[in-house]
């Protein structure tokens, strides 16, 4: 098998989680309106994915070393089908709340599972170049996620934006069946998950793996929680807040087609997440300065610019000494991280305040990258 025939199918998949958060983001301002809820709350349901997200990634990454990645994948996704169904029947919002966890919940297959199937297949700096590959593609999700997510909720309301979602989980879920093989090296042990565990959070290069990925997630999705009250503040509708996405896509498109150039240039991965920390913080600098004028998405090219520099480094190097228990370590690594990010968009649609989550943020990660030592790909 040639590894990278399956690399469509991966981009696909890791899309899939991001394409879920945006697709459903300029959805919120009808989700309130429907049910009756301020804005405050209805921008919680983000945090809500976030928060399922955590389990899920425990329960499909443990899975997939227990079954097999192929099955862990299929259970993912018919899970979350499955809950999108029932939140189209949803009359009360914390029926839709609950709906979304459990979507979560099988949305994660969709991210940890992929990770673990790549490592299975690449390794070293190839891996992390495999990952910048991703974080190109991937630049396109919140451009489709925010594009799709506005004309659907626009035509149709919420709905429109949960049928679309439940007819994108039903393609992957036949695209899998059709062509994704088993990855999972046959001769593998199954790692004990509690050893794992306490291996890892004694090990503080995990920890300020996680807090890294936690902090250019928060900043990223902080404009996709709070991004269409802002919009509709200012006087301009989701399709507005929909067409930003496009800019923003280029942005961390470039972002992760810069740090291939780099890596190939001979920068080093803490290097590269120097500058990535660096243009997140310039950039939330400039977001509190125009946060009252639509301007304020020229600044954020700035910190989805760091989100594609940064993502694929910390991604590549931070399992290095787990790999003989990817499933299991990559699991408890996400766990660790997802619960930060739902922590952390918590507190943003807490405060409302985008400029000031954006640079702290992006204050926080530099202090973190400026400490070593640094995981070797």
């Amino acid at each position: 098998m040639n590894p990278r025939s399956l690399l469509p199918l991966a981009m696909a998949l890791l899309m899939f989680p991001q394409i879920a958060q945006t697709l459903y983001s300029p959805a919120l301002t009808d989700v309130g309106q429907a049910f009756g809820v301020p804005a405050e709350q209805a921008a919680q349901s983000l945090s809500v994915f976030i928060l399922g997200f955590a389990p899920g990634v425990v329960l499909w990454g443990r899975l997939s070393d227990r079954w097999g990645r192929r099955p862990a994948l299929l259970g993912g996704l018919a899970l979350y089908a499955l809950a999108l169904f029932l939140g189209l029947q949803a009359t009360r919002f914390t029926a839709l709340l609950l709906c979304q966890a459990l979507a979560a919940l099988g949305a994660a297959a969709g991210s940890v599972v992929t990770q673990t199937l790549l490592r299975d297949l690449f390794q070293g700096r190839e891996l992390i170049r495999v990952f910048s590959l991703m974080g190109i593609v991937l630049a396109a999700s919140p451009a489709i996620g925010l594009f799709s997510g506005a004309g659907l909720s626009g035509a149709f309301g919420y709905q429109g934006a949960l049928a679309g979602l439940l007819v994108l989980a039903l393609g992957l879920l036949g695209w899998c069946a059709w062509a994704l093989p088993e990855t999972r090296p046959a001769a593998q042990p199954l790692a004990p998950l509690f050893g794992t565990l306490r291996q890892m959070l004694c090990d503080p290069g995990i920890w300020r793996s996680a807090l890294l990925v936690a902090l250019f997630n928060i900043a990223l999705l902080s404009y996709y929680s709070l991004g269409p009250f802002l919009f509709r503040s200012l006087g301009q509708g989701e399709q507005w807040f929909g067409y930003s996405g496009v800019l923003l896509a280029l942005g961390s498109g470039f972002g992760a087609w810069c740090n291939r150039r780099l890596l190939d240039a001979g920068w080093r991965s803490e290097q590269v997440l120097r500058l990535a920390a660096l243009a997140v913080m310039v950039g939330g600098v400039g977001v509190l300065a125009l946060q009252h004028s639509l301007w304020l998405v020229v600044p954020m090219l700035g910190v989805v610019l760091g989100f594609g520099l940064a993502i694929p480094n910390i991604l590549g190097s931070a399992l290095t000494a787990y790999s003989d228990r990817l499933g299991s370590a990559g699991a408890l690594f996400g766990l660790f991280y997802y619960l930060l990010i739902g922590a952390g968009l918590l507190l943003v649609g807490w405060g409302q305040a985008l400029g000031v989550s954006l640079c702290l943020c992006g204050g926080a990660a530099l202090l973190l990258s400026l400490r070593a030592p640094w995981p070797r790909a």
